[in-house]
């Protein structure tokens, strides 16, 4: 018999509630959720739109933009070494445009024309374009409603879209309809398009200078008392460059206008620096090289307007700064000075009959041992007119053969390549090169004359140089021989390397942009490499010579020419400021020779102006008021006179510094292209310069 099953578990089956009913509870409560959310909702409308109203209403009223405007600040001035003003700022009045965001092209348009009556003489009409006299034309809502009228409804569309063009290209639409009669104005329209065009370019509640001029105490009176009339037009005072040293200006430099602004090929660089566009920058020499300190720091603005455009609030964020002021090493007295010892010994050879066809003359005064330029004269002469004009900008940039100015650094080279030892002695004698013409030196005759270094110097031997250079190639002279020319290019290397550390074909260094390092010699054969020996060549700047003349008084230290002496502050009381920065010596290197070597180039250029018969600078320079150490130097070249016939000329120029035991100034000096006479006899202007140089700053400071 089978057994029953038995289950443990004997309880009854629960039974499940309705699940339509579960349901409508979860829907219930959502229900009030929302409710509640809703009841929330209307609390906080009925705070904003009831209780607190004022509130809200207020700060909508109030709501705005806020704009950062950036002003200029007045430039840095410079002064010479006394503290007078070589460049200042002049005041000039203006009148200026401030403009609202809410200020539209009519409003703009009218003023312009009101302001024709006011100030009609202080407006050029110069630059106007035939496009600003169709923008004036059609800031008037009438013209442009009637030019719009004449562009057909099918010209307003995009063919590639078909909507309707944007408001740029509707413009240039409108533009060319506009007939030649309706852009052809009287004067008076032309001022008044003139102002528009300078108004309608300046930006939310910045201000343009739209004109400037002396305006007179009614002109100015008529703009106050019809402000109304004239809205945003006040008059103000802007500043201009004015230059007192005429015979500087050139070296100076040139600063942009406002309008001009900032030139397109720098405006990324200044951007970055926090300029403004249309800020005022030097662009040239001095005022360029000394930007960052002249400039100054602009002023920067907020302003905050409410929703209807109405200035709410104005604050300074940045105070702005007047720039730095500059203070010179040279003294303008001294300048002027040496320029008018310049034009009175250029009058001299002319009167001689050796001026005619020459470029000028050129002289630089400087400190041997810190740099400090005291002069920078120069004047440029027109053949064809006779006109004389002050040229600065030539010490720095014009170049010149420098002739025998140059052989201290040729006997230098002698040293530094173990091809002279010291004082050494070589013949003086006619270099018979084959197929070349017969070199020989003017006092030998064809003689052979055994002379020093210093000799050398003193007697300016030509064949001395040419030995050694030919030395350097590891070519001994031998009369009749051939150069060969595969060390031709190491040669002038090793020359140029030696010139080079004295400033002779390189960058002196100086502190004024634009500065030429003279011109070297490219594809150059055995002739030039020897003429180069003896500075009939290369081509350097007055400012190399000084420098050059410089360091063999500096004991063979060279130093960066410089012209600021030291950077002033310009809050301080006085007209130049405190000091806050001096402009330092630079060194730029040691001529790689020994002392007693050094001491040997002294002795040469000693015996130019000091020595026997045969010295070259004895006669003229040994008149001075103070003992000078000079090398003189004549090089041979040509020009084409006023027929266009080439003549053979000389360039005359002279390296020197004094007093020969002290030295306190160094000198160089040239005078291009002057004629050569029968007999081979040139000017000696240039030595007559230097005496008189040396002789004008020992009457005014008195060497110590």
């Amino acid at each position: 018999m089978k057994s029953k099953k038995k289950f443990k578990n004997n309880k009854p089956h629960q039974v499940l509630e309705n699940p339509s009913k579960a349901i409508l509870k979860r829907i219930n409560v959502l229900f009030f959720i929302i409710f509640a959310l809703f009841l929330v909702l209307i609390g906080r409308l009925y705070q904003m739109q009831i209780a607190d109203k004022g509130f809200y209403d207020k700060k909508l009223a109030t709501s705005g933009s806020m704009s950062t405007v950036t002003e200029g600040t007045a430039r840095g001035q410079i002064f010479d070494a006394t503290g007078s003003p070589m460049v200042s700022n002049k005041s000039v009045q203006t009148i200026n445009f401030t403009r609202t965001n809410m200020m539209s092209a009519e409003a703009m348009r009218q003023v312009a024309i009101k302001l024709v009556s006011v100030i009609p003489e202080s407006v050029s009409t110069d630059s106007l374009t035939e496009r600003d006299r169709i923008d004036f034309f059609l800031a008037d809502p009438d013209n442009l409603a009637k030019v719009q009228s004449r562009v057909p409804d099918k010209e307003l569309i995009d063919k590639k879209t078909g909507e309707r063009l944007d408001e740029g290209k509707l413009y240039a639409k409108y533009v060319k309809k506009v007939t030649e009669a309706e852009r052809t104005f009287d004067s008076d329209t032309q001022i008044a398009a003139m102002l528009y065009k300078k108004m309608n370019a300046t930006s939310n509640f910045a201000t343009t200078i739209i004109a400037s001029g002396d305006f007179t105490a009614e002109q100015q009176a008529k703009i106050a008392e019809n402000e109304r009339y004239f809205k945003g037009i006040s008059v103000g005072s802007t500043w201009e460059r004015e230059y007192h040293d005429p015979t500087l200006t050139s070296i100076l430099g040139t600063v942009t206008s406002e309008k001009t602004g900032i030139p397109a090929e720098d405006l990324a660089a200044y951007l970055k620096k926090g300029y403004s566009r249309n800020d005022r920058v030097g662009t040239s020499y001095l005022e360029k090289g000394y930007e960052d300190a002249l400039h100054g720091t602009n002023a920067v603005k907020r302003v905050i307007v409410d929703k209807q455009g109405h200035v709410k609030k104005e604050e300074t964020v940045v105070e702005g700064e007047a720039g730095r002021n500059l203070k010179l090493t040279l003294d303008s007295k001294f300048q002027q000075g040496v320029q008018d010892i310049l034009k009175r010994n250029f009058d001299a050879l002319q009167r001689e009959g050796y001026g005619a066809l020459s470029q000028g003359a050129y002289a630089v005064v400087m400190n041997p041992e810190t740099g400090g330029i005291y002069a920078m004269a120069g004047i440029a002469h027109d053949k064809k007119t006779g006109q004389i004009t002050d040229d600065a900008l030539g010490t720095i940039q014009s170049g010149f053969p420098p002739g025998s100015v140059v052989k201290m650094g040729t006997i230098t080279a002698g040293w530094e390549n173990n091809v002279l030892s010291g004082n050494q002695v070589l013949n003086d004698q006619p270099i018979n090169i084959l197929g070349s013409p017969t070199k020989q030196s003017w006092f030998t005759n064809g003689r052979v004359t055994p002379i020093t270094a210093v000799q050398a110097l003193e007697y300016s031997s030509n064949t001395y140089m040419i030995q050694t250079a030919l030395n350097i190639m590891g070519q001994p002279y031998q009369p009749g021989m051939t150069i060969f020319t595969s060390k031709l290019d190491d040669s002038f290397k090793k020359m140029r390397k030696t010139y080079g550390e004295y400033g002779l074909g390189v960058a002196t260094g100086i502190d004024i942009p634009g500065s030429s390092n003279g011109f070297i010699g490219q594809d150059a054969d055995a002739a030039n490499y020897l003429d180069e020996s003896f500075g009939q060549y290369d081509t350097y700047t007055p400012m190399q010579l000084a420098q050059y003349a410089a360091t063999i008084a500096n004991d063979g230290k060279r130093v960066t020419p410089r012209l600021v002496d030291g950077i002033y502050g310009s809050t301080a009381a006085g007209p130049l400021g405190k000091l806050e920065k001096t402009i330092a010596s630079k060194t730029l290197n040691t001529i790689p020779i020994s002392q007693d070597n050094i001491k040997l180039l002294q002795q040469g250029m000693y015996q130019v102006t000091h020595g026997g018969n045969m010295a070259t600078g004895k006669d003229v320079m040994n008149g001075a008021s103070v003992s000078i150490n000079a090398k003189t130097g004549t090089s041979e070249t040509f020009t084409l006179d006023t027929a266009g016939n080439q003549v053979y000329t000389s360039v005359n120029n002279v390296v020197a510094y004094a007093p020969s035991d002290k030295p306190q100034i160094a000198i160089g000096v040239m005078i291009p292209d002057t004629i050569i006479k029968d007999g081979g006899v040139t000017t000696h202007a240039n030595q007559d310069m230097t005496r008189d140089i040396v002789n004008l700053y020992n009457s005014m400071y008195g060497f110590k």
